[in-house]
């Protein structure tokens, strides 16, 4: 029988798990200097949020690169 003890315990470490993931990701892309300059492109952004999302990938082998442009205004 499961108690609610394991339940909240087994929470935990997935939420834990995931903060590492998404710091390992983070850090990633501070190496890859995604974060200097001012210029936040379409591109850029997609970019940087991949970087992060794919986490430890990163360093076994994962380049993520996002390619999009945002429509033009119409005259």
């Amino acid at each position: 029988m499961r108690t609610r003890r394991a339940s909240t315990t087994g929470s935990r470490t997935v939420a834990v798990l995931v903060v590492v993931w998404l710091l390992i990701g983070l850090a990633a892309a501070a190496q890859r200097n995604y974060f200097a300059g001012s210029d936040a492109t379409c591109a850029k952004v997609g970019t940087t949020l991949i970087t992060i999302a794919v986490g430890p990938l990163n360093y076994v082998g994962a380049n993520p690169k996002i390619d999009c442009s945002t429509p033009q205004p119409s005259r």
